[in-house]
């Protein structure tokens, strides 16, 4: 354990210094879908006990339903020792299960597990349509919170906090082994939601989501990552011819209709992608609610979702390389290398599947989300195996471009003076700073007054 984590959870327990969030209903839950894709992804654990006090254990998670009825098919749980296998079914609260008609719906009849996120104000019970009770977990809020990354405040005000004097009055070498534990305790995080996630769906599993989640970067995160966990790696390499025209299909931009619209160099290949789809569309193809959330507005043609679709399948061709750089070299080199020779004849030169033919080269992934993949996934399971190289690599890494959270963090910290500059030169500075925001100004409800953080660092050593 890092000084850095040391120092934090000597704080947590005090809820008097630190402010968790204690009425966890008022705060408004994300979509449901974001909530699926979490506990799919096992972020929420497997042990969980019901509303009545029963012992429950997910033993098979089950697979994604892409027609009408319950989210999740062939699951399996144990409770209080029996063994049920059927569909899950997950909602915001209880009394959902009225309101969307699960209760009436035969195709909830066999429902053997109802997953909620918060309490209600009255009691409800989940009954199916032949008045059968079906056991219900809801995920405690700490959980839940955990899952989601969430803090107490979405935003801390950009001005220097009470922490800026006994910084600026610290050594530097002390605020650099300040800053490197927050680096470290980021990853380590990051290393723990990577080991549920195999727990769940295995390394090639995690694998596949993480590189979804990366090219989807911030406005289609959460669309990439469903699309990987409804097309398992394990079975898109088990069908390589069909592969991209799966990937294209079940993303939602296939249709009848599109050939028409194509530009004229792009109809061929457009046919291709079709002749496979439409054979075994009714496999994949979600129906209109289920359909993945993209968000199309502000996107730059190079980074258009189509563009990220075509990177998948082609490292769904070249898995097996794909899958040991990643696992087993822990330096930027083998990695940039296969990206640079990641290449496709018509999304080399297209920015969507019904665009002109460009004359530019255009790369599948650049360099900026090939950092991001390696920052926020890969480097964190080698600093997790401490490989020197790997922390060595980390701490030479530059800095991206300067986010919001990271200035708002640099501003509270550090002011704005010529001094802050120096602390976001690096990637892993940025890390620190973002877990540190994270960890205090985001948990603290009293705009620093009674943040015990400034008090800390007076005493801070390393």
């Amino acid at each position: 354990m890092s000084s850095y984590a040391q120092l934090l959870n000597s704080l947590l327990p005090d809820s008097g210094k630190v402010r968790e969030h204690s009425s966890g209903v008022s705060k408004k839950l994300p979509d449901e879908m974001h909530l699926q894709a979490l506990w799919f992804a096992g972020q929420m654990g497997r042990e969980f006990i019901t509303v009545d006090g029963r012992k429950v254990r997910i033993v098979q998670f089950g697979h994604w339903n892409h027609s009408a009825g319950p989210d999740f098919l062939h699951a399996a749980v144990e409770i209080d020792g029996e063994l049920l296998s059927g569909p899950l079914e997950l909602d915001h609260r209880a009394s959902d299960w009225e309101a969307h008609g699960h209760a009436v719906n035969e195709a909830f009849n066999e429902v053997v597990l109802h997953v909620v996120f918060a309490p209600d104000s009255s009691d409800h019970y989940t009954r199916t349509a032949d008045h059968r009770e079906v056991p219900r977990v809801c995920v405690p809020y700490s959980v839940l919170c955990e899952a989601l990354d969430l803090p107490f405040l979405e935003v801390a005000n950009a001005h220097p906090g009470r922490c800026f004097q006994p910084l600026s009055e610290m050594d530097g070498s002390h605020i650099d082994s300040l800053m490197l534990g927050a680096a470290r305790h980021r990853a380590q995080i990051k290393a723990r939601r990577r080991k549920r996630t195999i727990d769940v769906a295995g390394e090639d599993g995690w694998l596949w989501q993480a590189i979804a989640e990366t090219l989807g970067y911030r406005p289609n995160k959460l669309a990439m990552t469903l699309l990987a966990q409804r097309l398992p790696i394990d079975m898109l390499k088990g069908n390589p011819e069909s592969a991209e025209s799966i990937i294209f299909g079940a993303a939602g931009f296939l249709s009848a209709e599109i050939h028409d619209r194509a530009a004229a160099d792009s109809r061929d290949y457009l046919r291709g992608l079709w002749e496979t789809w439409w054979q075994v569309r009714d496999d994949y193809e979600p129906v209109p609610e289920r359909a993945i959330p993209w968000k199309l507005s502000g996107i730059r043609p190079v980074n258009h979702p189509q563009r990220r679709l075509a990177c998948l399948a082609r490292i769904v061709s070249l898995w097996k390389e794909f899958s040991r750089i990643c696992l087993t070299t822990s330096g930027a080199e083998p990695l940039s290398r296969f990206f640079e020779e990641l290449n496709h004849p018509y999304w080399n030169h297209h920015y969507t599947l019904t665009s002109k033919r460009s004359d530019k080269d255009l790369a599948l992934l650049g360099p900026d989300r090939l950092r991001d993949f390696q920052i926020n996934h890969l480097l964190p399971v080698h600093l997790e195996a401490d490989r020197p190289a790997a922390w060595e690599y980390y701490q030479k890494i530059p800095a991206p471009s300067l986010s919001e959270k990271v200035d708002k963090a640099s501003i509270r910290l550090f002011g704005d003076t010529v001094r802050r500059k120096s602390y976001l030169k690096k990637a892993w500075q940025h890390q620190a700073l973002l877990q540190i925001y994270q960890d205090f100004c985001l948990r603290d409800a009293s705009d620093c007054k009674e943040c015990p953080f400034p008090e800390q660092l007076g005493q801070w050593r390393g």
